[in-house]
């Protein structure tokens, strides 16, 4: 092994919404490096197999059921994890949802679903980990944004929209009450990426509308958040790592 695959040894990495898509690509990739992985999710027997595949990789693991709405759900995760693995050093906010209609037929209900699930779960989970995250003497958090928590998009996912850009600034806001506590809290931007929350939209379109005329695999999300919790990223908090393939660069 070099080194690389070493640098997160002896820490214990939280991971929500980790049974697929990034959040398992960033499981298995944080567990390669060395990390113990919580697998949180509500999807209990998708994240046990997580946990199998990380375990069948000479990996340590453990799956969580965690509603990302709920504090107490959060407050059970968290002592869950600190019991078991002694303490949370990562915590990667992954977990979301969006909508794919146009503001004007939206309803409140589903715009504040998206919220709650996408915005609201990352506030519940900085504060359910902080005390954890401080103790561990070299907290790193990653919360899971969108390039179109930057820009608009195409106009027609309002609640993601307002959702991913609430993430981006609290991000911000957090990573600057904390500089001094020990713990580094960025966000990451992703483009179109082939994971499940795409559901049936054409991903050949996407791919023409991203200037390297393809989209993304969530193990490039995971690589590039793996980095984030690194030390190689040490002296980095409230930025922002936009993985895009140049969408936003227009």
């Amino acid at each position: 092994m070099n080194a690389q695959q070493y640098r997160l040894q002896n820490r214990t990495a939280l991971v929500t919404g980790a049974a697929s898509g990034i959040g398992r690509a960033t499981a298995l990739r944080l567990a390669s490096e060395g990390a113990s992985v919580v697998v949180a999710d509500v999807a209990d027997e998708k994240a046990a197999a997580v946990v199998a595949e990380i375990e069948a990789a000479g990996g340590t693991a453990l799956a969580v059921h965690l509603d990302v709405t709920d504090e107490a759900s959060w407050a059970s995760a968290i002592e869950t994890t600190v019991s078991r693995f002694g303490g949370l050093g990562i915590l990667v906010n992954n977990a979301g949802i969006g909508d794919t209609v146009p503001v004007e037929q939206s309803t409140t209900e589903e715009y504040q679903r998206v919220i709650a699930i996408t915005q609201n779960s990352v506030y519940f989970g900085l504060k359910a980990a902080a005390e954890a995250l401080k103790a561990s003497g070299n907290g790193a958090v990653v919360n899971v944004s969108s390039m179109f928590g930057i820009v608009g998009g195409f106009g027609g996912s309002p609640a993601y929209a307002a959702a991913k850009g609430a993430v981006r600034t609290l991000t911000k806001s957090v990573a600057l009450g904390w500089a001094t506590a020990g713990v580094r809290v960025n966000s990451i931007h992703p483009g179109f990426v082939d994971t499940p929350i795409l559901g049936d939209v054409d991903r050949s379109m996407l791919a023409q509308t991203t200037p390297m005329g393809r989209i993304a695999r969530p193990e490039e999300l995971a690589a590039a958040i793996a980095f984030l919790v690194s030390d190689d990223a040490s002296f980095m908090t409230g930025s922002e790592l936009v993985v895009d393939g140049g969408y936003t660069a227009r």
